[in-house]
């Protein structure tokens, strides 16, 4: 385990946001990160853990304690059986390596998630999700660190309590994330595409299996047209993915939401959980006044390719991005009454 002298978190997150940290630790063993929380518990000091950095926004104070970068790597299968393997991975593995080996391996369900950013163990915080699969559908346990009982326990996916992006371990320090199992299907063909885009770009129907590697290379190719594929020449994705997750609305709050956008046609929409309905938050934006490539101050902006993301091309601040994040919530809450909430974790700043 190695530390560092204070630098700012900026070089750490996707955003390329972030102030510095009173210490800098990296682990890349399961049992550093173990100890360094028991120290941090130990000195009475606060610790974030950071892997990936594609999901957090960092103030420009940076952070007021120790920062554990999380660096293990690896997996290993664990269980397997004539229809499934099970694996085990470590919780800094890049998601994107595991993706591209599990699609390599002929193991289907995850692979429309490639070219997600971040780590392997932040995926269930977020139950990560996109093109019609989230991780929820194939976690089978989660091994984590819980600061409470002072020991690490294996958690089932009824305890992680998953939901549309969030889960157990979401705004919640108790818990850290050291290895997740996954079950996938032994199989060459991806899991029956639900994605409507995705279908169209596959030259499928929604219900179709497709070959792996075709799923995942049409999927990084819809990510990289809306710059949601790091790449270093393209500024559009210095981004936490996307900053707002799609408003669930209640009937009555949907109805009424129609009504205020009867003259722009229909928001499009689909299907919740009970009698709930969940609206596209980039239609919402875009309608609000916010088109792809708007503008806040100093050089931060809505991504030139999607309406979701909100970019730092340039140099410039956390509290500049979050200002932009304020102006589209006020926003599309005056237009159309609909209240958008931030999908990356805010540290040490608020919305």
């Amino acid at each position: 385990m190695n530390s560092a002298g204070p630098g700012r978190l900026a070089g750490y997150t996707t955003l390329r946001l972030g102030g510095a940290p009173r210490q800098l630790v990296t682990a890349t063993q399961t049992e550093q990160i173990v100890q360094s929380l028991r120290d941090a518990e130990s000195r009475h000091e606060p610790i974030l853990v950071l892997a990936g950095g594609s999901n957090v926004v960092v103030s420009d104070d940076g952070f007021p304690g120790t920062v554990l970068l999380v660096r293990t790597r690896g997996f290993q299968v664990v269980a397997t059986d004539d229809e499934t393997v099970t694996v085990r991975v470590a919780a800094g593995e890049p998601w994107d390596d595991l993706v591209a080996a599990t699609v390599e391996a002929g193991w289907s369900g995850v692979e429309c998630l490639s070219g997600i950013p971040g780590s392997a163990g932040a995926t269930p915080i977020q139950n990560v999700g996109a093109y019609g699969q989230e991780v929820a559908e194939t976690v089978t346990g989660v091994e984590a660190y819980d600061r409470v009982a002072g020991e690490v326990v294996r958690m089932t996916p009824e305890e992680c309590r998953f939901g549309y992006r969030a889960s157990v371990f979401k705004h919640n320090d108790r818990w850290t994330v050291l290895s997740v199992d996954f079950r996938l299907l032994r199989s060459p063909l991806s899991a029956p595409v639900r994605y409507a885009e995705l279908a169209r770009a596959l030259g499928a129907e929604i219900g179709d299996r497709v070959p792996l590697a075709d799923a995942r290379a049409t999927v990084r190719a819809l990510r990289a047209g809306k710059g949601m594929v790091l790449d270093p020449a393209d500024p559009d994705t210095r981004s936490v993915g996307s900053f707002f997750t799609n408003p669930v609305l209640d009937s009555a709050a949907y109805l009424a939401l129609r009504d205020r956008a009867a003259d722009l046609g229909e928001p499009p929409s689909w299907p919740g959980s009970g009698d709930t309905v969940k609206v596209s938050a980039a239609w919402l934006i875009d309608k609000a006044g916010f088109p792809k490539g708007y503008r806040g101050a100093d050089g931060v902006a809505i991504s030139s390719k999607h309406t979701l993301a909100l970019t730092n091309p340039g140099d410039g601040s956390t509290a500049a991005l979050l200002a932009l994040a304020r102006e589209i919530r006020d926003g599309v809450h005056a237009r159309f009454g609909a209240t958008l909430h931030p999908e990356p974790v805010l540290v040490n700043c608020a919305l």
